[in-house]
């Protein structure tokens, strides 16, 4: 799949090897512009429909997290190039796709765009069709302790988990339950059960969804109309629960 980019960058080296990189070893990259600075690189989204943004951190006035607050909504997927590792989180908090360091891998490179495609592709082919949850028939129970015992739920009227530090909050279609248990317990628990992680504090029944959206990094609309924001790095996962 074909991708058009713009590359982000204060250093006018960086930029040529990273082009030059893009040039040879990921053909599919169309390098619509370069930006040296915050404005030229809001300009440049302004003007062009992109699918992916390679960003540098830092540069003169502003950094990559003004850029993105600037932007707003978004359609393009973001890969964040420093050479500093501290910004790891922060890349992952501002729904980055991938994270390159400086000096850039060409293997990390060719798993980045290669990554952006593959979720492109799968956005692409599941616009204006009818979605069908491979797992479409959940059924069985969950059991969840109470200081007496236990109470036994329906998976199936499970909408959404959300993490409160060591605790889950479950959310039913007309109750939510508090429980002294990790999401990652329960997200082991329902694995196989048509549940996807689709962020860190959030695990979803992929059947309750009823939208997807693109923007700003990409969310989904449950049932009960919660919105729920995916990160990047679980969209691929996400998309494949449906055919």
């Amino acid at each position: 799949m074909n991708l058009r980019a713009i590359i982000v960058e204060d250093e006018e080296k960086s930029r040529e090897i990273l082009r030059n990189y893009l040039s040879k070893y990921c053909p599919n990259v169309q390098v619509e512009g370069e930006a040296s600075n915050v404005e030229e690189a809001l300009v440049l989204i302004r003007n062009n429909e992109l699918d992916i943004v390679f960003l540098d951190v830092e540069m003169p006035y502003g950094n990559a997290f003004d850029l993105l607050d600037k932007v707003g909504d978004r359609q393009f997927e973001t890969v964040f190039v420093t050479a500093y590792n501290h910004y790891a989180i922060d890349a992952l908090n501002a729904h980055a796709s991938y994270y390159l360091l400086k000096p850039i891998s060409i293997d990390k490179l060719i798993e980045a765009v290669d990554y952006v495609s593959e979720i492109k592709q799968k956005e692409n082919s599941l616009q204006n069709t009818i979605l069908r949850p491979v797992n479409s028939q959940v059924t069985g129970k969950i059991t969840i302790p109470l200081q007496n015992g236990f109470e036994v739920l329906q998976i199936e009227d499970i909408l959404y988990c959300q993490a409160d530090d060591n605790y889950t909050n479950i959310f039913l279609k007309d109750k939510k339950k508090l429980v002294s248990k990790t999401l990652k317990y329960f997200e082991d628990t329902l694995n196989g059960n048509g549940f996807a992680r689709v962020h860190k504090s959030y695990l979803v029944n992929v059947n309750a969804i009823t939208e997807y959206k693109k923007g700003k990094g990409g969310s989904v609309v449950l049932s009960n109309g919660k919105q729920i924001m995916v990160s990047p790095s679980r969209k691929k996962e996400l998309l494949a629960f449906f055919s």
